[in-house]
């Protein structure tokens, strides 16, 4: 039995040697904020709180295996997490499953959504490829990781599932522009996309165009289009500064909030624990943003360098797009809160991409 201790002590040991532990408590600590905060929004559902618990096991598992791997061997890895993911992309057009739209995989034991998997793999496979190529970016490069990147956010949209997409293709962006593309490209870029938004809005569906236009005038239709909107200012507002406490928001259960351990989770934490809980809750997210972009900074090789500060910035897109749309600053697009709201494929990919922010930092004296 001795032996056995001392055999899971140093194995345990050796796994947190390569950990960033205060990366480690931050996100421990949104994680248990997420859980106290779903057993409310939930009606105390125990089975919803211990599935989303075991899910976060696991992604704490693969982020504790992967901050083991190098990032070279990470590197090694990319083209085929990228073929990979693009494949189970594919399946999802004839084995998909889902209310509105095809986005999810039924493996029996869990649901995947292969668009959660390309936040990650995009930006690795484009930190691959740039790694490689000459810096900053040219013509010919810029066209290779537009090929890279518009592949699969097409295949998203077409799902069709906009929100991901519009994140997928977030991440790809940081990718080019922590490349260090010249600045008269990111301007002409801007001004090519503006220009295409008259086209981009005839390819939009029905009810994406609703949903922009309620958020311009959510009281136009109060009880129809505008009602996610308009619940969720309520029940931001009713909060005050220490909120109506735990279990006692009216707006989630009364059901007057819509999606309220998903999409709108973020509302019910601004109910019950004010502003004070808000903002502990973004102070978390600040300084998770603000360690992977210095682990960023730290790290001595290219691919590695991209790719952690490609995780920080695709995250903070996660907080400032579902913080807006939940305070009716942004459309209501579908993008969870990252690791608040109920959802397994996205707390699982985001922990992998903590794991190999992790893995840049354990490794980054021995980077070639």
């Amino acid at each position: 039995m001795s032996l056995l201790l001392r055999w899971a002590r140093d194995l345990l040991s050796r796994l947190f040697e390569k950990v960033d532990l205060p990366l480690l408590l931050a996100l421990l600590a949104l994680m248990l904020v997420s859980l106290v905060v779903l057993a409310s929004a939930s009606g105390e559902n125990a089975r919803l709180v211990m599935s989303q618990g075991a899910r976060f096991g696991v992604g704490l598992v693969a982020l504790m295996l992967l901050s083991q791997v190098t990032p070279g061997k990470l590197r090694l890895w990319t083209p085929l997490a990228y073929a990979g993911s693009l494949v189970l992309l594919a399946a999802v057009f004839v084995f998909g499953t889902g209310r509105s739209a095809n986005l999810w995989l039924n493996l029996g034991v869990f649901y995947l959504q292969p668009g959660e998997l390309l936040k990650l793999t995009v930006p690795m496979m484009l930190a691959w490829f740039l790694h490689a190529s000459p810096l900053p970016p040219g013509w010919r490069v810029l066209g290779v990781c537009g090929v890279i990147l518009g592949l699969p956010v097409a295949m998203i949209i077409l799902q069709p599932d906009l929100g991901t997409g519009m994140l997928v293709a977030a991440s790809g962006v940081f990718a080019v522009f922590l490349a260090g593309i010249a600045w008269w490209r990111i301007a002409l870029f801007g001004g090519l996309g503006l220009a295409s938004l008259p086209i981009g809005w005839q390819f939009l569906m029905p009810y994406q165009r609703d949903r922009i236009l309620t958020f311009l005038e959510p009281e136009s239709d109060p009880l129809g289009a505008g009602w996610n909107i308009i619940q969720s200012k309520i029940a931001i507002g009713s909060g005050g500064l220490t909120g109506k406490g735990w279990g006692q928001g009216s707006q989630s259960h009364l059901d007057f909030l819509p999606e309220h351990t998903t999409d709108f989770v973020f509302s019910v934490l601004s109910e019950e624990f004010g502003w004070a809980g808000v903002v502990t809750v973004l102070a978390i997210y600040l300084f998770i943003i603000g360690r992977c972009l210095w682990i960023a900074t730290q790290a001595r090789d290219g691919y590695a360098r991209l790719l952690a500060g490609t995780v920080a910035m695709t995250f903070s897109v996660y907080v400032l797009v579902n913080g807006g749309m939940v305070a009716g600053l942004l459309p209501v697009v579908g993008v969870p809160m990252p690791l608040l709201s109920f959802g397994g494929t996205s707390a699982v990919s985001l922990l992998v991409g903590f794991g190999m922010v992790m893995s840049v930092h354990a490794h980054r004296k021995f980077m070639a």
